[in-house]
């Protein structure tokens, strides 16, 4: 029995609208990632570069106000470009590298600041960073440093000399403003990020023909509406007018049915009552006729009683709900007394396995149809048993119990392969014994209105064939 007809799904495709807000979801956060990391490395590439054209601005500053004296002494001005290069510690460094000597500003007093490791080349500058540098309160830090080559040549070519100017920035300048840059980055982009949920305001909007496409499809199967409205968009209206055409096209087949159904049992009940007339006008004149007219009453009673039940079928077009529960033990003892005297030659002996108080939920003479049909079928086939068992089915909270219903025979079984073929109207299993063909397509069609699954296979107790009828939980 596959696990979907007992309910368990394993998995349940999503709704549209899961789907809708599931990619517009991966896709929202995919972009605000992407727009964040793309944003922060371009403000972090342009503050750094931002940070080495203010360092080569302070180190042409320098350059523009030093001077040097003939025995090549530097002289620098009282005040540099930045009030910071006087206080130390301050984070803002500045040095000149000559042939013979070495400059520093005020404020690299105090902390190890990186090694420079020689004069650069006329005219070439290097951006370095972050270097490893030591604060002035010995803690561990890190600075920007550029670098640029210059030449002294105001005396005349013969007493220029070359000359670097360094100029050093604490590293946590730019780490705060990339500090501060993300922070208001960050709360922008959940701001619009907050804003474009809104689709999902946008996405119930837009799916809300959807929603009114089922609410009538639910109305439809409720009985509450007889066809689909035409009021719908365009992309919609192929499938609601599809969904009319199938619905008129089953009730006039339904009709027809009925019809048919109908003018059949009402046909069958002259002959009745003309045997029910003949019957009663006749005298016994002997045991044996005494019998045979008590047989002859019981069958047709039941006979009167299944083409009333199927006219009353025929006009209701189906079973009804809430009916009221039918026993099965009274209802197969009638059926299986039936049966024995039908199939006296062949001295079939029939069990009950029937779970005490199990009932049957539904018209009783769907449940006359149901084991009449499965019970005549193993007297059929039987050699010498037949085996009804009856079990309730599984519950559900608030739901009547369902019923499982089993007849086994311990005939010659049916082929796995035949099972399909057997279960077609008009086919018989074997066209050398009596019969239409049409029992077991009956308690299929049953079977099926009552929502439940009919599994034929072999007999594990009797070794023939083995009809199960699962009936799920009513309502």
């Amino acid at each position: 029995m596959e696990r979907s007809r007992l309910g368990f799904r394993p998995w349940r495709p999503r709704s549209l609208k899961a789907r809708q807000l599931t990619a517009a979801s991966i896709s929202l956060v995919a972009f605000l990632m992407l727009a964040g990391f793309a944003l922060d490395r371009a403000f972090a590439e342009t503050a750094e570069a931002n940070l080495r054209q203010r360092l080569k601005s302070y180190a042409m500053a320098y350059a523009d106000n030093i001077d040097f004296g003939r025995d090549g002494s530097l002289y620098t001005p009282e005040l540099g470009p930045d009030p910071r290069f006087h206080r130390p510690g301050s984070g803002l460094y500045a040095e000149v590298v000559m042939p013979n000597a070495h400059w520093a500003s005020l404020s690299a007093e105090g902390p190890l600041l990186p090694e420079v490791a020689g004069q650069l080349e006329p005219r070439q500058e290097r951006f370095d960073g972050p270097l490893a540098m030591t604060q002035v309160d010995g803690s561990e830090g890190e600075v920007y440093r550029y670098g640029i080559g210059l030449v002294w040549a105001e005396r005349g070519p013969d007493n220029e000399f070359p000359y670097s100017i360094f100029v050093m920035e604490d590293a946590q300048t730019l780490a705060a403003q990339v500090r501060v840059f993300r922070a208001a980055l960050w709360v922008y982009l959940g701001g619009a990020g907050l804003i474009l949920l809104l689709q999902v305001v946008i996405l119930n909007w837009s799916l809300r023909p959807l929603q009114r496409v089922i609410a009538e499809l639910v109305r439809v199967q409720r009985g509450q509406l007889q066809r689909m409205s035409e009021r719908h968009p365009r992309e919609l209206e192929p499938l609601t007018e599809s969904i009319n055409a199938l619905i008129d096209s089953e009730r006039e087949h339904l009709d027809r049915q009925r019809n048919t159904l109908a003018d059949l049992a009402h046909s069958l009940k002259t002959p009745l009552a003309v045997l029910r007339t003949q019957l009663d006008a006749g005298e016994g004149k002997g045991p044996r006729e005494a019998v045979l007219r008590q047989e002859l009453d019981v069958q047709l009673k039941r006979m009167n009683d299944l083409v009333s039940y199927q006219l009353a079928r025929a006009a209701s077009g189906g079973h009804k709900l809430f009916s009221a529960p039918v026993p099965i033990e009274s209802t197969a003892e009638e059926i299986v007394r039936g049966l024995e005297k039908v199939y006296a030659a062949k001295n079939v002996l029939c069990e009950f396995d029937v779970a005490p108080g199990v009932q049957f939920y539904g018209e009783a003479g769907d449940l006359q149809e149901l084991l009449g049909n499965l019970l005549e079928n193993g007297f059929k086939w039987a050699r010498h048993r037949v085996l009804l068992t009856a079990r309730p089915g599984p519950g559900a909270p608030n739901r009547r119990a369902g019923l499982q219903l089993a007849v086994d025979d311990d005939g010659p079984g049916i082929a796995p392969e035949d099972v399909a073929k057997v279960l077609q109207r008009g086919v018989r299993g074997d066209e050398r014994v009596q019969g239409h063909g049409i029992g077991l397509a009956i308690v299929q069609d049953l079977v099926r209105d009552y929502r439940g699954e009919l599994q034929v296979s072999r007999s594990p107790e009797l070794g023939g064939a083995r009809f199960e009828v699962t009936l799920p939980p009513g309502l």
